[in-house]
C-alpha cells in the first residue's frame, strides 16, 4: 500500500509532543481512582423509584445522552428499540424491524455506530451496522452525537450514535430477567437474561448474559399495473415470517493499577434467524382459484451471525499528562444459506398451464474484521487542555458467493439437487492513519473546543483474478462553542468536516447484468468519499431539577457525491437484443450483409453504468426534544416526553431534484409515564410515526410510508427487589406501503413509459410482552 508520508510525520510530531517535557500552568487531569464516585446499584434497573428524563450532559459538543431507565419501562428488546424514542431516528425497513438506523432521515451508511466510542463491523455494503443486533439489556445509555470531534472518526455526516455497555466500574449488584413475547398469530418467545456486578479481588467485575427469542409474522400484498392508473397486471399474496434467537453477553473488568486505570471489555452477539416466505401470484385482482394462478414461490433464508469484539484500555499519568492506549478487534461472520423455488404456469392458456419449476440456492459467507490501536495524551497548556494522538485501524472485509440454479420442465417432478455452484470472491483490504489534534478550555460562563483530525485510507480490492488500489485522505477541522449563559439557558455552536466511504459493492471491480433494469452496473475501485460541511445551532433549557427542553437546526453541505451515471457502453441486454435482431433478420433474408438495405442498425437502450463523485447536496431540518415532570401543573409523578424532527434536503440528479434518497420528511414521538406511588405502580403509552420517504434510482422510484406506533405499559413493583411489567406494541396494527415505479432505461424514465407500476402493502400484528425482573 502507498505510504502516506504527511500523516506519518504528523503522528511523530505528535508523539515526540507527548514525551518532551513541557510546563503548563493549569492542567485538569482525570480524576485519581481513590476518587471514584460509588458505583450505581443495579437494582435501581429493577425498581425504579423515579421517571428518568434525558440526561443534560456538560460537554462542549452537542450530545444528547438517554440512560436505559428513560426507556426500560417500555421494554425495548434492542438497541433498534430504544432508538425510536429519540430525535430524529428514522428507519425504513419491514414492519417491526429496526435495523438500520437513520439519523436525520439519512441513509444508515452516513450514521456512524459506535460501542463504548468504538467502531464496529457491521453486515450492510454501506458500512452500517444493524443496531437490532444489541440487545437492550447489555445497554447502559444511548449518546446522539449530532456533530463530530476532532478525538472521533470522521465517518458521520448525519452524526452517530453511541451505545455505551454497561461496565465493572459504573455498576454494582445483580439481577434476573424472565419473561415470554406472545404475537399475533398466537407464537409464544422466551427471553431471560442476568446481570451480575461486584468487587472481584483488587478490581471490579461486570458480567451479563441474554437470551432474546425473535419472531415477526408478516403479511403483504402487491398488485402490479401496467402504469399509475393502467390495466391491471397480476397480484401477489405473501407470508413472510422471521424465526429466530439471539443470543448474548458482554464482559468488564476494571482495575487501578499505579496511576492508571486498565479496563477490558467485551461483547458477543449471535443471531440464528430463519425467513421463510411462501408467494402465491394471480391474474385477477380478487381470486384465490387454481385457474388464476400464475406462480407459486417459495424463498428460505438461514442465517447465522456474529459479532464479537475485544479491547483493552489503560489511563495514567505520564510526562506532565494523562496518556490512553487503547487497543481493540472487533469480528462480524454471517453465514447465510438462501434457497428460492418457484412453480411457474403460461397465462397464456385458459386456465395457465404449468411452464417450469425453478430454484436457485445462494450461499454466502462474509468475514469482517477490524483492527484499531488508539493512542493519545492530554494535558494543560496555559489556560487550555492540549490532547493529541492517533488513530490507527486495519480492515479486512472476504465474501464468498456461491450460486446454483436448478429446473425442471415435468410438473411434479422435483427438482435436481444443488450440486454444482458458480463461486465468487471478493477481498476489501483497509488501511487507515488517522492523527489529530484538539485545545478545549472555558472562559467565564463559555466552554469551547477545537481541532483537527487528518484522516487518511489505503485501500486494496479484489474480486476473483481482477485487482485494484485506491487512496485518499482528509483534513477535517472541527470547532464547538457552549454558553451557559443562565443556569438554566444554554446555547450551543458546532461547526465541522465529515466524510462518508463508499459502499463496498461501489469499488468491487465487478460488473451486474441487468441490476438496474436492463442496464448493468460496473464497479469502480477509484471512488473518493463523499465530503461534507456542517453546522448546528442549538439551545437548550433546564426546566426544574429534572427536566429538558432542546432544539436545534442543523445544516450539511454535502460535496462528492456517489451517484450512478451512464459509462456510454452498451449492455449485456442491449447487445443480446441486437444479435437477437440480427439473426432474425437473416432468418427472412439470407445471405444478407451490413449493407443490405433493411439491416439492422445497433442503437442501444439500455447501458452499463457505474458510481462516480459527481454530485453536490445539501441537508438541513430543526429538531425539537422534551423530557419533562408536570411538577408546574402540580403532577409531579407525571413525565411527558415528546420529540419532532423536521427534515429536508437538495439532490440533483440525472432526473432532476430530489431529497436524498429514503429521507422521511418527518418523524416525531409524544408520550407520557404516570407514577402511582402508593400503589408500587406505574402506566404509560408512546406514539411514533415518521413521514414518507422517497428514494430515486436508476430505473426505479419508490415511495415509502408507514402508519403510526401505539405502545403502551403497565408495571408493578413488589418492594425494593422486583417489578412485572406488560408491554404491548404495534397496538394499531401499523402498515408500511410502497409505491413501486418501474422502467426498463433512463430513456424510458424520462419518457415515463413504465414496465411496472407496483403498490405493495405490508402488516403484523400486536406483540404483547410479560417482563419479571429481580435483584438480590
Amino acid at each position: 500500500m502507498k505510504r502516506n508520508v504527511l500523516a506519518a510525520t504528523m503522528s511523530r510530531a505528535l508523539w515526540c509532543a507527548l514525551v518532551a517535557p513541557v510546563g503548563f500552568s493549569a492542567f485538569a487531569a482525570e480524576a485519581p481512582a481513590d476518587a471514584s464516585p460509588d458505583p450505581k446499584q443495579l437494582d435501581s434497573v429493577v425498581v425504579q423509584a423515579d421517571i428518568t428524563y434525558r440526561n443534560r450532559t456538560d460537554s462542549v459538543a452537542p450530545i444528547l445522552s438517554y440512560d436505559l431507565e428513560y426507556f426500560q419501562r417500555f421494554e425495548p428488546l434492542t438497541v433498534g428499540d430504544m432508538l425510536k424514542r429519540v430525535p430524529s431516528v428514522a428507519f425504513v425497513s419491514d414492519i417491526l424491524e429496526y435495523d438500520g438506523a437513520q439519523l436525520r432521515g439519512l441513509d444508515p451508511g452516513y450514521t456512524q455506530i459506535l460501542i463504548n466510542g468504538k467502531k464496529v463491523p457491521g453486515a450492510g455494503n454501506d458500512r452500517s451496522f444493524f443496531v437490532d443486533r444489541i440487545p437492550a439489556e447489555l445497554v447502559e445509555r444511548i449518546e446522539i452525537i449530532r456533530s463530530t470531534s476532532a478525538n472521533r472518526s470522521g465517518d458521520a455526516v448525519a452524526g452517530a450514535l453511541n451505545i455505551v455497555l454497561r461496565d465493572a466500574y459504573e455498576f454494582d449488584g445483580k439481577y434476573v430477567r424472565v419473561g415470554a413475547l406472545r404475537f399475533d398469530d398466537g407464537e409464544v418467545k422466551p427471553t431471560y437474561g442476568a446481570v451480575a456486578s461486584g468487587q472481584v479481588g483488587e478490581g471490579r467485575l461486570l458480567g451479563g448474559f441474554n437470551v432474546q427469542g425473535r419472531y415477526n409474522p408478516k403479511s403483504k400484498r402487491s398488485d402490479r399495473f401496467e402504469e399509475p392508473g393502467g390495466d391491471f397486471v397480476d397480484r401477489e399474496d405473501q407470508a413472510d415470517t422471521r424465526d429466530g434467537d439471539d443470543y448474548s453477553g458482554n464482559l468488564s473488568y476494571t482495575r487501578d493499577i499505579g496511576t492508571g486505570r486498565l479496563s477490558v471489555d467485551g461483547f458477543y452477539v449471535r443471531t440464528d434467524r430463519t425467513e421463510t416466505e411462501h408467494s402465491l401470484e394471480y391474474n385477477d385482482p380478487d381470486s384465490t382459484s387454481r385457474d388464476n394462478l400464475l406462480s407459486v414461490n417459495d424463498q428460505r433464508e438461514d442465517i447465522r451471525q456474529d459479532n464479537w469484539s475485544l479491547g483493552v484500555e489503560y489511563a495514567f499519568d505520564m510526562a506532565g499528562g494523562r496518556t490512553e492506549f487503547d487497543l481493540d478487534y472487533a469480528r462480524f461472520d454471517d453465514d447465510t444459506r438462501a434457497t428460492e423455488e418457484q412453480d411457474s404456469f403460461d397465462d397464456e392458456d385458459a386456465p395457465p398451464s404449468f411452464d417450469e419449476r425453478e430454484g436457485t440456492r445462494t450461499l454466502t459467507d462474509t468475514r469482517d474484521r477490524e483492527g484499531t490501536l488508539k493512542l493519545a495524551h492530554k494535558r494543560g497548556v496555559g489556560d487550555a487542555m492540549l490532547e493529541f494522538g492517533v488513530d490507527l485501524m486495519d480492515k479486512r472485509r472476504e465474501t464468498a458467493l456461491q450460486v446454483s440454479e436448478v429446473s425442471t420442465d415435468e410438473e411434479g417432478d422435483a427438482l435436481p439437487a444443488y450440486e454444482e455452484f458458480d463461486r465468487n470472491d471478493s477481498r476489501i483490504d483497509e488501511s487507515r492513519i488517522d492523527p489529530y489534534l484538539m485545545f478545549s478550555g472555558t472562559a467565564g460562563a463559555v466552554a469551547w473546543e477545537a481541532g483537527l483530525r487528518y484522516e487518511t485510507t489505503d485501500v486494496d480490492v479484489a474480486f476473483d483474478d481482477e485487482a485494484a488500489s485506491n487512496d485518499y485522505n482528509t483534513l477535517l477541522p472541527s470547532a464547538h462553542l457552549k454558553w451557559d449563559f443562565t443556569h438554566a439557558d444554554r446555547l450551543l455552536f458546532s461547526v465541522g468536516r465529515t466524510v462518508r466511504r463508499p459502499n463496498f459493492d461501489q469499488i468491487l471491480p465487478l460488473t451486474l447484468e441487468e441490476e438496474f433494469g436492463d442496464n448493468d452496473f460496473t464497479g469502480n475501485p477509484t471512488l473518493d468519499p463523499e465530503r461534507a460541511w456542517g453546522v448546528d445551532f442549538g439551545y437548550e433549557r433546564r426546566l426544574g431539577t429534572r427536566g429538558v427542553f432542546g432544539v436545534n437546526v442543523f445544516y450539511r453541505d454535502v460535496k462528492d457525491l456517489i451517484e450512478v451515471v451512464n459509462t456510454g457502453d452498451p449492455s449485456s441486454t442491449a447487445l443480446d437484443d441486437f444479435d437477437d435482431e440480427v439473426e432474425e433478420f437473416l432468418d427472412e433474408n439470407p445471405g444478407a450483409t451490413p449493407t443490405t438495405p433493411g439491416y439492422p442498425q445497433f442503437d442501444p437502450d439500455s447501458f452499463v453504468y457505474t458510481a462516480r463523485n459527481v454530485g453536490d447536496g445539501s441537508v438541513y431540518g430543526i429538531e425539537f426534544d422534551l423530557s419533562t415532570p408536570l411538577t408546574a401543573l402540580g403532577l409531579p409523578d407525571t413525565g411527558l416526553f415528546v420529540n419532532y424532527s423536521w427534515l429536508d434536503s437538495n439532490v440533483d440528479d440525472d432526473f432532476g431534484e430530489r431529497r436524498f434518497n429514503n429521507q422521511a420528511k418527518y418523524v416525531y414521538n409524544v408520550g407520557f409515564i404516570q407514577d402511582i406511588r402508593e400503589w408500587g405502580m406505574s402506566f404509560g403509552a408512546s406514539y411514533r410515526r415518521q413521514g414518507n420517504a422517497y428514494a430515486r434510482m436508476l430505473a426505479e422510484e419508490v415511495t415509502t410510508s408507514y402508519d403510526g406506533d401505539l405502545e403502551v405499559f403497565v408495571e408493578k413493583r413488589f418492594g425494593e427487589r422486583m417489578s412485572v411489567r406488560l408491554t404491548g406494541s404495534n397496538l394499531l396494527d401499523a402498515h408500511k406501503d410502497e409505491a413501486f415505479h418501474k422502467f426498463d432505461n433512463a430513456a424510458d424514465q424520462f419518457d415515463r413509459d413504465y414496465d411496472e407500476f407496483e403498490l405493495e402493502s405490508e402488516s403484523s400484528g400486536p406483540v404483547y410482552q410479560l417482563i419479571m425482573r429481580y435483584s438480590f
